[in-house]
């Protein structure tokens, strides 16, 4: 008997907004913030809404933040939501200095209802390609906590290359544990011209 091929879901990336309040609130719950230090409290979740919108709204080589919306066709073949197409994580890049280098980091997080079906990965990909188009800085990173077994599986199936275990400190005033993830987005930048 042969085996069907698993199509890899479907995403669209839309850049945070003022609207997207709601869904940073679902995605503050305890399950899925165990692994970066629990839930934030209403004023922290609320500065980091503002900063999330602050970053959609600046230069994109600045960075950017995305909801990741989940295209229909991917709901229609069974899944919750009835054929619309729901926001279901934030996927994004971001400046950052790692080891003395400018790059660009990256982070993501998805609703428990939709882990495990390859839409972090299809996220992380697309926002990879985002990062790579602002032909800015040549690296991107992710830090997941070396406890956090499925968000390292996302680095490997989005493309990153393990460097190794790092301290990280996150949320501010919080050493993590972390495992450095690295992507090549390609040359540097050019310059003087």
């Amino acid at each position: 008997m042969e085996k069907k091929a698993s199509r890899a879901p479907r995403v669209r990336l839309e850049p945070w907004s003022e609207a997207d309040l709601g869904l940073l609130r679902a995605l503050n719950a305890p399950e899925l913030m165990v692994h970066l230090g629990g839930p934030e409290t209403d004023e922290q979740l609320l500065a980091r809404h503002r900063r999330y919108v602050a970053l959609s709204g600046d230069s994109p080589r600045k960075g950017r933040l995305y909801r990741i919306v989940l295209l229909p066709e991917q709901e229609a073949a069974g899944g919750p939501g009835g054929g619309l197409a729901p926001s279901v994580g934030t996927v994004g890049f971001w400046e950052n200095v790692w080891d003395g280098r400018e790059i660009y980091e990256s982070g993501w997080g998805l609703l428990a209802a939709f882990q495990g079906r390859g839409i972090a990965a299809a996220a992380a990909r697309a926002a990879a390609a985002q990062a790579r188009a602002q032909r800015t800085h040549r690296e991107l990173h992710a830090f997941p906590s070396v406890a956090n077994p499925a968000s390292n599986a996302v680095c490997r199936r989005a493309g990153y290359t393990p460097r190794g275990e790092c301290a990280f400190e996150y949320p501010p005033g919080t050493v993590l544990r972390c495992n450095d993830w690295w992507m090549n987005l390609g040359a540097a930048p050019a310059t003087g011209t």
